[in-house]
C-alpha cells in the first residue's frame, strides 16, 4: 500500500515530502552503517564503492557535454575516485526545482550520498523527520581538512538541536545583486546613469517612449527571480526597529522575506506601476530561471535589469559578450540606482555560510561521503576546481588568477561553482584578494566593470537575521508561502491599478492564514527569549 501511495504522490514534490517522514524509518539500520567498502571508502578495501553525488543542473553544459560527464567529472574520477577506489555517479537536480526534486529523492529513499540545499528550514525539516545522517563522528574521524578550512563559525550554522546534520559552504563573497544597464542607450538619448528609484522611473519611461531596442524594446528586464524583484523591493523598506525587523521579516526558502514589513506593500505597488505602464518584461511570471530574460538581455531587447551581482560576465551564458556579438556598439554598465528613504542602497545580503550539504540517513557511504568532502576542502583542490591547471587555463598576476579567455577554459569551468561543493565563491584567504581575483576572473574588456558590479552588491548590504534556534513555523510553512509569495507578487503586478489595494490586501490575507500568522507569532516569542 504505501509503495502504490508513493508512486501515485511522486510526480508531487509537496506529497513526496510529506511522505518522507514514513519512509525513513524503514532504511535498514538507520543507513547508519558504514561497513566494509562503503565503511573504508577505498582505504584497503577490494570492492568498488559507488559514491552518487547531486550535481545542480542549469541547462548551460557545453556541446557534446552534461554536468554529469563533462571535462571536471572526468578530472574528479582521476584524481580523487580512482586513487581511492571510488566510482563518482553524479545526479543531475534541475537548479529552478531543487527542493521539490530533492523532496522526491529524499521521499523515495534514492537520494544520493551526498544532496545539497540553500534552505535551512528544509535541512531542520529533514532533521526532524529521522532522515539525515549525524555527521559529528564522521567529521571528527575524516573531517581534519573541512574543519581547518570552514572554521567553528561556519559549522555551526549546520548544527540543528546540537549535532551536526549538515556541512555549510562557505560563503566566500556576501553581496547578492546588482544592476545593469544599456550605456549606449542612455548616450543615444543625453541621458545620465540614474542614481535613485524615481530616476530609475523616469529613464524606463524614456527608454518605452524612444524605442531604442527597436520595436520590441524591454526597458526593465524582469523574471520572477529574487535577483529581479528584491533589489526593487527593499529599499521601499522603512526603517523599524530592532524588534519590528526580527518579528515582521519572514525566513522563506534560502532568504528574509520582508512581506510584512513597513513599506513592502508600496514596493510592489510600483512593480505594479512600471507594469501597468508597460515597462517591464511582459510575460516575466512565466520566467522563474531567467533563461527568457537573459535572452532578452543579449538580443539587444532590455535596457535595465538586476542579476546576481557579476553574473553578466560568467561563461555561462557569457551574457555582455554575447549581447556585443548580437548588436554592435552595446555597451553595459554596472550601477546601483535604487534608493531607500536614507538614499541608501539597501538591498539584502548573504549569510557567512552557503547552501548546506548533507548524507541522508538512507546512505550506506557516509565515510566515502565525508572522504569526498574533505578531499575538496584541500587548498590545491579548490583552486583546481575553481581555476584549472596553471598555465594552460589561468597564469598568476600578483598572486591572483587570472583565467585565460578560450573555450578550452570555458568549456573546463562553466559550472566551476556548483562542483566546488565546500566553497561557495573563490577563496583567496582575503577578502581584498577574493575581490580582485573575482574580477580578473572576468575577460580582460569587462574586468573593471565586473569590480564595480561586485561592490554594488556589498553596498549597504543588509545582513539576514538569526535566531538561535529554527522557527518551526517556517519550517512547517516555509514551501508554501515562498510559493505563495511569489502567487502575491505576480497578481498584484498584473491587477488593474485601481484594484492594486483590493487584491494586494487579499492575498496578503491569504499569506497570513496560510502560516504567516503562526511565523509571526512564533518569531515574536523567540524574539523575548533572545533578549532575555
Amino acid at each position: 500500500m504505501k509503495k502504490k501511495a508513493l508512486k501515485r504522490n511522486a510526480a508531487s514534490a509537496l506529497a513526496a515530502a510529506t511522505a518522507f517522514g514514513l519512509l525513513v524509518g524503514c532504511t535498514s539500520n538507520g543507513g547508519q552503517t558504514q561497513s566494509g567498502s562503503a565503511g573504508s571508502g577505498g582505504s584497503g578495501s577490494k570492492e568498488q564503492v559507488t559514491l552518487k553525488v547531486e550535481v545542480f543542473d542549469r541547462g548551460n553544459s557545453p556541446a557534446g557535454m552534461t554536468v554529469t560527464n563533462n571535462l571536471v567529472t572526468k578530472w574528479v574520477q582521476e584524481a580523487f575516485g580512482n586513487p581511492n577506489n571510488i566510482k563518482l555517479e553524479f545526479v543531475p537536480v534541475p537548479r529552478a526545482q531543487e527542493v521539490d526534486k530533492l523532496n522526491v529523492l529524499m521521499a523515495s529513499g534514492d537520494a544520493p550520498d551526498i544532496v545539497f540545499t540553500y534552505d535551512p528550514n528544509l535541512v531542520y525539516k529533514y532533521v526532524q523527520q529521522g532522515g539525515l545522517m549525524d555527521l559529528g563522528k564522521l567529521l571528527d574521524a575524516g573531517g581534519a581538512n573541512l574543519k581547518s578550512y570552514l572554521g567553528e563559525d561556519t559549522l555551526n550554522y549546520g548544527k540543528f538541536d546540537g549535532k551536526q546534520y549538515a556541512i555549510p559552504a562557505k560563503r566566500v563573497y556576501l553581496g547578492k545583486y546588482s544592476s545593469m544597464i544599456r550605456q549606449d542607450w542612455l548616450d543615444k538619448l543625453g541621458l545620465p546613469v540614474p542614481k535613485t528609484t524615481e530616476e530609475v522611473y523616469n529613464t524606463l519611461k524614456a527608454f518605452k517612449e524612444k524605442s531604442p531596442g527597436g520595436s520590441g524594446t524591454i526597458p526593465l528586464g524582469f523574471s520572477l527571480a529574487p535577483a529581479s524583484y528584491e533589489p526593487i523591493i527593499w529599499p521601499f523598506i522603512k526603517k523599524t526597529s530592532e524588534e519590528e525587523r526580527y518579528t515582521l521579516m519572514q525566513l522563506l526558502g534560502s532568504g528574509d522575506k520582508p512581506t510584512l514589513m513597513p513599506g513592502h506593500k508600496e514596493g510592489v505597488k510600483f512593480l505594479n506601476k512600471l507594469y501597468n505602464e508597460g515597462l517591464i518584461s511582459p510575460d516575466f511570471a512565466l520566467d522563474k530561471d531567467k533563461k527568457k530574460l537573459q535572452q532578452d538581455v543579449m538580443t539587444g531587447k532590455v535596457g535595465l535589469y538586476a542579476e546576481d551581482a557579476g553574473q553578466s560576465y560568467g561563461t555561462a551564458p557569457e551574457v555582455v559578450g554575447i549581447l556585443q556579438k548580437n548588436v554592435q556598439g552595446a555597451k553595459i554598465t554596472p550601477i546601483d540606482p535604487y534608493t531607500n528613504e536614507e538614499g541608501k542602497h539597501s538591498k539584502p545580503a548573504y549569510q557567512p555560510a552557503g547552501m548546506y550539504i548533507m548524507i541522508p540517513k538512507s546512505s550506506k557511504n557516509g565515510e566515502a561521503a565525508m572522504k569526498y568532502l574533505n578531499w575538496m576542502a584541500q587548498k590545491d583542490v579548490l583552486n583546481r576546481l575553481t581555476n584549472g591547471e596553471e598555465g594552460k587555463n589561468h597564469t598568476l598576476q600578483d598572486g591572483l588568477p587570472i583565467l585565460k579567455d578560450d573555450e578550452a577554459t570555458k568549456n573546463l569551468l562553466y559550472n566551476a561553482g556548483d562542483m566546488r561543493l565546500v566553497s561557495n565563491g573563490l577563496d583567496l584567504g582575503d577578502k581584498t584578494k577574493n575581490l580582485k581575483a573575482m574580477a580578473l576572473a572576468a575577460p580582460e574588456a569587462y574586468r573593471a566593470d565586473a569590480a564595480i558590479s561586485f561592490q554594488n552588491g556589498l553596498a549597504d548590504g543588509i545582513a539576514p537575521l538569526r535566531f538561535d534556534r529554527p522557527i518551526q513555523a517556517e519550517v512547517k510553512y516555509g514551501k508554501v508561502l515562498l510559493d505563495k509569495y511569489e502567487e502575491m507578487l505576480v497578481k498584484c503586478m498584473m491587477a488593474k491599478p485601481e484594484d492594486f489595494d483590493k487584491v494586494y490586501d487579499a492575498m496578503l490575507k491569504d499569506y497570513m492564514s496560510s502560516g504567516g500568522d503562526e511565523i509571526k507569532k512564533e518569531r515574536t516569542e523567540a524574539y523575548k527569549s533572545l533578549k532575555k
